[in-house]
């Protein structure tokens, strides 16, 4: 090893590559002089003297450890730390570390075959002059998942399996008596029995289950789920479990319970829900002075100086699963719902989440409910907490609502309340007159709400139209109209109003424990970024000042930028600068919605979380101790997680029905918009069906562009042409790769 090819010497780089490489596969030991130029086969006097040259230097960098005069070992103290492995199909690995700090470079060649998600142990690599840092995998802590989703392929002496996370770089080899009868093109599940390691450069896997042919709907989906680790199959025993329960309500039940079953009750949802949460319970019961009986009133006359009474009532989850119980486990281990596309896939059995604790129409339910005392502008007079029982009179679409608060002249997005009726005009549609006065308190609340600072993000959702196989007909952007936010305002006051009972204490006082929904601050950097990119196109922000006062600029851009073609890359680059909401114990507050106490209460039947709350209010309500505080705190980095993952499910059947749904196109030519920018490519989203796809960096055309990060574009640098986030550009549909949930387009001509 002492001279290279060619006869030409080691040099100085080349020395400390060897003494880089030598000291990080062996971590734990230490080396004389003798030891480390024998390894490393230095046979020459000033080969000698150069590596204890360098190794001095590395001892300066605090790469090495100086153990005697003559013998080093790799500093562990500075250079060696766990953390997550982050793996990118682009090849830009990174290790997050434990203590967060910055991400640092991984190069693939010192990944050790490390999957996305794993927890490793690195060491830092000496610094070069004018190079990124970067680190070397020296051992694998624990594995994220052994289980692999892809597509077999079965040969006549081996198969292997094809991974379809992009990020995988290796096939894998299966024997062929561990297919489970798998045949080339099938999705199967794939668990892995052995890793590479310094005797086998090979993954060997075992067929665990069969999902379908490739291109079948449903093997597709499942297949989405279990390449995030997530269920695709409610366990047996859980079923049998659920249908056990005894759902039937005895009489010494409801008699401990507050009864709501003469109060007007309605349960509002999405049109194909089966799982019905929460219910609005609404009468007026007084003038502001004095209570009256108007239980049978419908048609509450419109005068102003009524009280109302508002009880949002939420499916008494922790009334049938038991703590500890094999439903619970199995709720918790799931943690949430997760919505793909064409299905649900419940955190409950089925039957407790679309039957017993559903507020179905017509049907005796128990509830835990916020009952509130509200005046004319929606100020809370009164609030208690109750174990309910209820009769909900009629289960809405959000459709139907929208429709009887249009006919009744609300005009959707104004914030304006129907007009008062009249004997000449009473208000038309069933229940038309709770309704109304419902909407009326909730744009009262939304409006309290951004003035005290909360942000304004009502961001377009894409949905498909399916048909019967579950092939994608129409893709549309949904909008939350006014009778979406009816129900989101009550349910955030009663989040809002239970956390606030917890967690608010006299000062010296010890609040409870319980799980809150916390967001904190934007990153200030980001903001900046944003500031400077907004700034642009002629609009102003602030990044400095009080909470309220960013809030309220970020959402007077917001209105601004309503309507206009750079809206979307403006909302785009402000939710960059946004963190994510979480679940912990240590209360924060949250920046977006500007209360400082909020948890999740509301929808215990598709959250863990919410179930939680429910056990601990009701614990603390019958004047039991504070529960374990670093048990909760687990419990909601579980939650938190599981929502995470949920989440890139669901992004990722978004991803597949939308190549789908383009796959039949290619040719055809569109409007569209810069929707996003990184280094290899433009995402451009078409203006008529929202679908997004990507025009490679090398497909632009005969010059060589740079990726400018700060301002959001890709310029050419011999003609100078910019892209830029938000410009409206045409393109032509050019590839629909559904296995790979990619769509790749190309700049039209026309």
């Amino acid at each position: 090893m002492g001279k290279k090819k060619g006869g030409k010497r080691l040099g100085k780089k080349q020395v400390s590559e060897l003494l880089q490489n030598l000291f990080q596969h062996h971590p734990n030991e230490t080396f004389s002089f003798k030891q480390t130029f024998k390894a490393l086969k230095l046979d020459t006097h000033p080969l000698k003297m150069l590596a204890i040259d360098v190794m001095e230097e590395m001892a300066w960098d605090d790469f090495l450890s100086k153990v005697s005069d003559n013998s080093y070992r790799l500093n562990l103290k500075t250079q060696v730390q766990e953390g997550t492995f982050r793996r990118k199909s682009s090849g830009r690995n990174s290790f997050l570390p434990d203590d967060g700090g910055t991400p640092v470079f991984v190069a693939e060649r010192n990944s050790m075959s490390a999957m996305d998600g794993d927890k490793v142990k690195v060491s830092y690599m000496a610094r070069r002059d004018k190079h990124i840092k970067e680190a070397m995998v020296i051992e694998i802590v624990r594995r994220a998942h052994d289980s692999i989703v892809g597509k077999l392929r079965v040969e006549k002496d081996m198969a292997f399996l094809i991974p379809q996370d992009s990020t995988f770089v290796h096939d894998i080899i299966i024997p062929k008596r561990k297919l489970k009868g798998g045949k080339t093109d099938d999705k199967a599940v794939v668990k892995v029995v052995q890793w590479p390691d310094n005797e086998h450069k090979n993954i060997i896997g075992s067929v665990v289950d069969i999902l379908g042919k490739t291109g079948d709907n449903n093997a597709e989906m499942h297949a989405i789920l279990a390449q995030y680790n997530l269920p695709y199959k409610y366990p047996k025993n859980v079923e049998e479990a659920a249908e056990k329960i005894d759902a039937t309500i005895t009489q010494q039940e409801i008699d401990r319970r507050e009864d709501f079953r003469d109060v007007f009750t309605c349960t509002i949802d999405p049109k194909d829900a089966k799982d019905f949460d929460d219910a609005l319970s609404f009468r007026v019961i007084g003038d502001g002075n004095r209570v009256i009986d108007d239980s049978n009133n419908h048609h509450p006359s419109p005068t102003t100086h009524h009280l109302y009474e508002v009880g949002v009532h939420i499916a008494d989850v922790s009334h049938y699963v038991k703590e500890g119980s094999v439903i619970d486990k199995e709720a918790y281990n799931r943690a949430t719902s997760i919505y793909l596309v064409d299905r649900t896939i419940p955190m409950l059995p089925e039957r407790l989440c679309n039957f017993i604790c559903s507020l179905r129409p017509d049907e005796e339910k128990l509830c835990y409910s916020v009952i509130f005392q509200l005046d004319d502008e929606a100020n809370v007079k009164k609030w208690h907490l109750a174990h309910t029982v209820i009769r909900s009179n009629r289960r809405y679409a959000y459709e139907e609502v929208q429709q009887i608060l249009e006919d009744n002249g609300v005009v959707d997005g104004t914030g304006e309340p129907a007009p008062p009726a009249t004997k000449k005009n009473p208000y038309k549609g069933e229940y038309a007159a709770e309704l109304i006065k419902l909407d009326a308190l909730a744009k009262k609340l939304r409006a309290a709400r951004f003035k005290n600072g909360s942000v304004k993000f009502d961001r377009e959702e894409l949905h498909f139209d399916i048909d019967e196989q579950g092939k994608p007909t129409k893709a549309y952007f949904k909008t939350s109209k006014d009778a979406n936010k009816l129900i989101e305002e009550f349910m955030l006051l009663a989040n809002r109003t239970v956390a606030e009972s917890i967690g608010r204490v006299k000062k010296g006082q010890k609040a409870k424990t319980l799980p809150y929904r916390i967001h904190d601050q934007p990153d200030p950097t980001k903001l900046e970024n944003l500031r400077e990119f907004v700034a642009k196109f002629g609009y102003k922000m602030k990044t400095s000042g009080t909470k309220g006062a960013i809030s309220r600029s970020l959402n007077a851009l917001m209105a601004a930028a309503e309507g206009t073609r750079e809206q979307n890359a403006i909302e785009t680059v402000a939710l960059r600068a946004m963190m994510k909401a979480k679940y912990s114990v240590h209360n924060i507050g949250h920046y977006g919605l500007a209360f400082d106490y909020y948890t999740h209460f509301t929808s215990p039947i598709r959250r863990y979380p919410d179930t939680m709350v429910h056990r601990l209010l009701t614990k603390y309500q019958e004047g039991g101790r504070s529960a374990n505080k670093d048990k909760y705190e687990e419990f909601c980095e579980h939650c938190s997680d599981m929502e995470q993952v949920s989440q890139n499910a669901e992004r990722d059947s978004i991803k597949y029905k939308m190549v789908e749904f383009m796959a039949d196109k290619i040719g055809n030519t569109y409007d569209a918009h810069i929707s996003g920018l990184t280094s290899y490519g433009i995402y451009a989203q078409i203006d008529e069906n929202h679908c997004e796809g990507m025009i490679p960096i090398r497909d632009l055309g005969n010059d060589y562009y740079d990726f400018d990060e700060k301002n959001f574009m890709i310029v050419g640098r011999r003609h100078h042409t910019k892209y830029q986030l938000g410009d409206a550009i045409r393109i032509q549909v050019a590839r629909a790769n559904v296995e790979r949930k990619q769509l790749d387009f190309t700049l039209a001509d026309d």
